[in-house]
């Protein structure tokens, strides 16, 4: 690693991780403070109804007709698209800055020029990316506590178990971080690359949630990485979710190592 790419990568990249991580924090914060609320207005036989009962299904990973309560709620939380939206947004923006900015820019060749290798690149980057990423899920934790201040006592989940829902989330992050690493490694154009990568985000996003409506894509459910995130079973008192972990952070690495193999052999020139 480099430490003037590692400072370089942090001063371009800090406004936007503060930014995402204040709105990210409020948003918990909000969520974390109303969604436990619902539980008591929402009965038992209302969750009954197919339709409603396979969407929450969809987004908590589980049947929630046996699990209805304040947990379940709580979970929601850590599930929510626009949550799961900006954090992948914040992957996509910081994975996407070498080689598919740089050629975008012209700027490549200067880059490139300097006295360091495309592997100080690389990893001096992805430093910068992983801090940021944990700065970004530790504001969401700090809003989600914050939140949880709002309500009694015995109505806040234990941090025992949002902990490891936050982990696992930033295992989700890693996940997408790969694919934005992989995807930019071939691109020339950022815009073309976060448009890409958006799109596959997306096809994955509506395959976990349309497998709970169509037969025929159970099957593939498991393609989606938020098959392996499901917070509900942690906050009900379930074990760490070491497979899924395991699952989305070996993912993740694999399309980053074939993401610098790729950037570490193509031609860059932009001339």
């Amino acid at each position: 690693m480099n430490r003037g790419l590692i400072i370089r990568a942090f001063r371009e990249l800090w406004p936007v991780t503060l930014v995402l991580s204040l709105v990210l924090m409020g948003m918990e914060a909000l969520l974390a403070y109303v969604l436990p609320k619902f539980s008591d207005d929402v009965s038992q036989e209302w969750l009954k109804v197919d339709y409603t009962r396979a969407i929450y299904k969809a987004m908590l990973g589980t049947d929630v007709v046996d699990r209805i309560g304040r947990q379940m709620f709580q979970a929601m939380a850590w599930v929510d698209p626009p949550v799961i939206a900006l954090v992948w947004a914040h992957a996509v923006v910081c994975c996407t800055r070498v080689p598919a900015r740089e050629v975008d820019q012209g700027t490549a060749d200067v880059f490139l020029g300097l006295p360091v290798s495309r592997r100080e690149v690389f990893l001096s980057e992805t430093l910068v990316w992983l801090v940021c990423g944990a700065a970004l899920l530790a504001a969401a934790l700090s809003g989600n506590l914050l939140g949880g201040l709002g309500l009694p006592a015995e109505q806040r989940p234990p941090f025992t178990q949002v902990l490891p829902i936050v982990l696992n989330f930033f295992c989700l992050y890693v996940a997408a971080g790969g694919l934005a690493w992989l995807v930019s490694s071939f691109s020339s154009r950022r815009g073309r690359a976060m448009t890409i990568i958006f799109l596959i985000l997306l096809v994955l996003f509506l395959l976990n949630y349309l497998a709970q409506f169509w037969k025929p894509l159970e099957a593939f459910a498991f393609l989606s990485p938020l098959h392996y995130h499901r917070p509900v079973y942690l906050l009900g008192g379930g074990a760490w979710p070491w497979s899924d972990m395991f699952v989305l952070m070996a993912t993740g690495a694999v399309m980053w190592i074939a993401g610098g193999i790729v950037f570490a052999r193509r031609d860059l020139c932009t001339v």
